[in-house]
């Protein structure tokens, strides 16, 4: 008689087969359960939309191609044609969508190879186009390219364009105006949710004053830009098709909950907190993060957060409001100092320009009448007489080079050398020489004979000295 072999305990490898064959169970449930609300007619939107929410999400991309356009109503039997090229042609958001999908090399699966990722990144820039083109009422943003593409490489190019022109109108058509208003009210919905949950940690946050800016990028792009695993991103997407179009934001206010040992320890300046929650952690637990958003959700939903965001909004006018009030006085003070102090300077220079000038001035007159007065001491006792009419005998001349050129005045005749060294004035009655400041004078004194002298008298009364 043969013996009963004992059973020997499970090894490790052994261990773990068992394990994964009692979760499949609650997999093939869950697939069943999908199949089963495809197949109704009507399908059944809200079993779908529990199996997108809970724990694996829609498990597989094929289940994904049927289940999302269930979730937002897409007609799967009247898609969109293919985007002609004439998309492209006159679009005013053209350059910016080809240098948006130019940058997003890395959103698609490591090992692609480069011709299949230039022909994917060519729809991309056709898919958006031409939905905008379709919905002129929309703005494009930065960002959006994220989206589109998490759904290309799922959906399709016909898909896609079904897809993403529901989402635009519904889930993201805040973000798509032409401000960034309604995006931005959006996101004061964060600090009063933080502040329902930990009051400690939203004073924290409220005193390092780091606003909700950082989490931007999460909100327009449900994640996508700042997850770096895929299958990541899809579990989020198949959370965010099911939810409320605020679901977003719940979980980025669960993420800086669940970090907030690391938010309190880090210094309260806004730089420090902004760089620490800019850095998404790609271990995060997200299938216990998802619950801990829907529990939030229930617990403080949107109708009872309104209020608080429109406050929070109103806050943030004020404290900017203040902040730049208090930037302009301390501006226009500085300005008024700077002025004042250059006024005070500047006074200060023209006093002592005005001063300079007036002491050069008066040194060059004094000088000026210095040499004159010695000049006229040189020739006063000199004379020539004829025919009983005393004439001028102060004739001093220079042995200078050059014609002199005569210019009439009133009352004289001023002769000047062309370079412009010394100045005769020949006046009706007397005749003398100004010579400039420092110049070296070489004069003789020459006796005229009667005929020079006449010349001289006859040329005079005509006011006029070529002779000379």
């Amino acid at each position: 008689m043969r013996k009963a072999r004992k059973r020997l305990p499970a090894s490790g490898s052994q261990a773990s087969v068992r394990r994964h064959e009692e979760q499949l169970p609650w997999k093939k449930q869950k697939l069943l359960d999908i199949h089963q609300a495809l197949n109704c007619d009507p399908v059944d939107i809200e079993t779908l939309r529990r199996a997108a929410a809970s724990e694996g999400g829609l498990l597989t991309d094929d289940i994904r191609r049927k289940v999302w356009p269930k979730l937002l109503s897409v007609n799967v039997y009247s898609l969109p044609a293919k985007p002609s090229k004439d998309v492209r042609e006159d679009h005013k958001d053209y350059r910016q969508v080809v240098l948006d999908v130019r940058r997003s090399m890395r959103r698609f699966p490591k090992g692609m190879r480069v011709d299949e990722r230039e022909v994917l990144q060519e729809q991309l820039i056709d898919i958006i186009l031409d939905v905008l083109r379709r919905n002129p009422q929309l703005h494009y943003y930065q960002g959006y390219h994220d989206l589109v593409v998490t759904f290309l490489l799922v959906l399709g190019e016909r898909m896609t364009i079904a897809m993403m022109e529901k989402l635009s109108n519904h889930h993201l058509r805040d973000f798509m105006d032409p401000t960034m208003d309604n995006t931005k009210h959006i996101l004061n919905y964060l600090m009063p949710i933080l502040e329902r949950v930990d009051r400690e940690l939203h004073d924290f946050m409220i005193r390092s004053e780091v606003g909700t800016i950082f989490a931007l990028s999460w909100l327009i792009t449900w994640y996508g830009y700042v997850l770096s695993d895929f299958r990541h991103v899809l579990r989020l997407y198949d959370f965010f098709l099911a939810s409320h179009p605020l679901m977003a934001i719940y979980f980025a206010a669960v993420i800086v909950l669940y970090r907030q040992k690391e938010v309190k320890s880090t210094e309260c300046d806004m730089a420090s907190v902004h760089h620490l929650l800019s850095q998404m952690p790609q271990d995060l637990p997200y299938e216990d993060l998802i619950g801990r958003a829907q529990k939030l959700f229930i617990s403080c939903p949107p109708s009872l957060m309104t209020q608080s965001a429109a406050l929070q909004s109103h806050n943030i006018k004020n404290r900017l409001s203040k902040r730049k009030r208090v930037k302009e006085k301390q501006k226009n003070d500085v300005t008024e100092v700077t002025q004042s102090a250059a006024s005070e300077r500047g006074n200060g220079k023209i006093r002592n320009c005005f001063r300079d000038k007036r002491e050069g001035e008066k040194a060059i007159k004094d000088r000026q009448t210095c040499h004159l007065e010695e000049s006229r001491n040189q020739t006063r006792d000199s004379s020539l007489k004829m025919e009983g009419e005393r004439f001028p005998a102060e004739l001093i001349t220079l042995e200078l080079k050059g014609q002199f050129t005569p210019k009439k005045t009133e009352n004289s005749v001023i002769i000047c050398s062309p370079s412009c060294l010394w100045k005769p004035v020949y006046a009706l009655n007397r005749i003398f020489v100004e010579f400039p400041p420092g110049f070296c004078r070489t004069t003789a004194v020459h006796s005229f004979t009667s005929d020079k002298l006449q010349k001289v008298q006859k040329h005079q009364k005509k006011d006029h000295m070529q002779a000379f």
